[in-house]
């Protein structure tokens, strides 16, 4: 059996930072990736001349990446991911904080009875911005090597953390479901789906209304979102790391400290950091425990407390290579889109049909598909090489539930239903947004939450971590706590990622797979 100091889990951007920053400090370093190539969600792929994001669209910096990139050494260049935000046929383009005042008129353009109503809204939305310009307002404190900067420290540092601390009482005072804190300045239902129903289901107010200013903060990188991952494994094995990819763990025994791959081979750890899914790291533990043992029994029920828990919500995504230039779509929105169709609201959209039949599925899809809020992104319109001249490709996703998804698997029509919802899609943007799209499409194909939860792994497909309508949150979910985030019950085991923070994205990744790795670091260290 081969032993490293630290086995990472998942080569997401979780484990990919943590395993940057401990090759960077010396340590022998093993990743072990389910997926063909690293980066989880956070990934890119060529198809036919175009370059597609098969994850995220945009990258936000929220004080984190960037100091984290420059504390690494890593150059990569970014190109600002501007958004455009639109209701039926108006748009809007959040190109500043005042852009907010824009989106006021918009809504109440749209909902002229409600102008009293949305200027309240609207004040609220400015207040939360505050808290998270507060909050994101300097590098994190987390990606600075030294606070021998006293200068720093005096003028810039201390000043921030008094803010942050007024800032956070408040901040977890906002943790009610988005569209039940809405109806406490209007009862116009149609109103409310429009803010929330670009969120997923009970998302906290304080992060749905936070959103202008990280529309602020979108960045690409040169190349698609790809190469974010593709800097971050090439800095790991230019550091000694070692990155072993089509390789799922099937085996976990923290008693003798190792973990067994797909392939049959045995990997010894001092430190193992999970950056996969939680429920499957307390299955593997509680099978090859000790029967009886405390590490048995602490498996046994967390792999209890998780079984009913949900994954968060997952998309839908149409891939499409288009013949018409990037100038067509340049001159209608920016590079990154939220576009919902109808001002009318998902409301106007029954639940799901019970008796599942195909044919009564498709009408509720058809249906779904027309109100829904779908976000957009046209790679090419940030780097121009990432399409054939004069082409472009789009990627159109809108939130899709999974349990749908699955029922139409098992009821044999899964094929037909991606075709299906892709042509609706197609359908609904040509009659929109993009007019003559339809008639100008190359190629077209698709993703499911049963495609994202096949190739990451993550239950139920989920893209944020877990499910804000559980029961209870088994995982942290507020800021203040998040240096517990990374610790497990488990010995010598810590975790990392999208299932350690609740809502959880990109940035919180990385601050994770940080901190994650500092504290293998320091009990490394401790034991010489």
């Amino acid at each position: 059996m081969e032993s490293h100091d630290i086995i990472i889990v998942g080569g997401g951007i979780a484990g990919l930072t943590a395993a940057a920053y401990a090759s960077r400090d010396g340590f022998d370093v093993l990743v072990c990736e389910t997926q063909g190539k690293v980066g989880g969600l956070a990934n890119s792929f060529e198809h036919n001349g175009f370059v597609f994001d098969q994850g995220i669209r945009s990258i936000e910096n929220s004080g984190i990446v960037f100091p984290m990139l420059r504390q690494l050494g890593i150059d990569l260049p970014f190109i600002h991911s501007a958004v455009s935000l639109g209701i039926a046929h108006r748009m809007i383009r959040i190109d500043n904080p005042g852009s907010v005042d824009a989106y006021a008129r918009m809504m109440q353009d749209l909902f002229p009875s409600e102008t009293s109503q949305i200027d309240a809204i609207i004040t609220e939305i400015k207040t939360i911005m505050s808290y998270m310009d507060t909050i994101y307002g300097i590098d994190n404190p987390l990606f600075l090597d030294s606070f021998r900067d006293l200068g720093y420290v005096m003028k810039t540092l201390l000043p921030w953390m008094v803010r942050y601390l007024r800032a956070m009482p408040k901040i977890a005072k906002l943790g009610e479901p988005v569209d039940e804190y809405l109806r406490k300045f209007t009862d116009n239902q149609a109103l409310i789906d429009l803010i929330a129903q670009h969120f997923f289901a009970k998302t906290p107010t304080s992060f749905a209304l936070s959103y202008f200013s990280l529309y602020l903060d979108y960045q690409y990188p040169k190349g698609g979102t790809g190469s974010f991952a593709s800097a971050l494994a090439d800095f790991v094995t230019g550091h000694g790391g070692t990155i072993l990819t089509d390789t799922a763990i099937t085996g976990v025994d923290v008693d003798r400290r190792c973990v067994t791959d797909v392939h049959g081979t045995v990997h010894g750890y001092r430190q193992m950091i999970w950056c996969a899914d939680m429920k499957m790291l307390y299955r593997l533990t509680h099978q090859t425990a000790k029967e009886g043992s405390q590490i048995h029994r602490t498996a046994q029920d967390w792999e209890a407390r998780l079984h009913d828990m949900h994954g968060g919500d997952s998309i839908f995504t149409t891939y499409l290579s288009v013949d018409l230039p990037p100038s067509y779509f340049s001159s209608i929105a920016s590079a990154h889109v939220f576009h919902t169709p109808l001002a009318a609201g998902l409301s106007q959209v029954p639940p799901p049909p019970t008796d599942r039949s195909e044919e009564s599925m498709k009408h509720w899809i058809h249906r779904y598909l027309t109100y829904t809020t779908y976000e957009i992104s046209l790679p090419v319109l940030r780097d121009s090489s990432l399409a054939p001249e004069g082409k472009t490709g789009v990627i159109v996703s809108t939130l899709f539930d999974y349990g749908v998804t699955r029922s139409i698997r098992e009821a044999g029509w899964y094929e037909a239903f991606k075709r299906f919802a892709s042509e609706t899609m197609i359908e609904v943007l040509d009659s929109s947004l993009y007019p003559g799209l339809a008639g100008k499409v190359i190629d077209v194909f698709s993703a499911t939450p049963l495609t994202i939860e096949r190739f990451t792994g993550n239950t139920e497909g989920a893209i944020t971590g877990w499910a804000f309508t559980n029961d209870f949150m088994p995982a942290v979910h507020e800021m203040r706590k998040i240096m517990k985030a990374v610790h497990t019950p488990l010995p010598d085991v810590w975790q990392a990622g999208q299932w350690s923070f609740s809502p959880s994205g990109l940035p919180i990744s990385v601050l994770t797979g940080r901190l994650a790795s500092q504290q293998a670091a320091k009990r490394l260290r401790k034991h010489g």
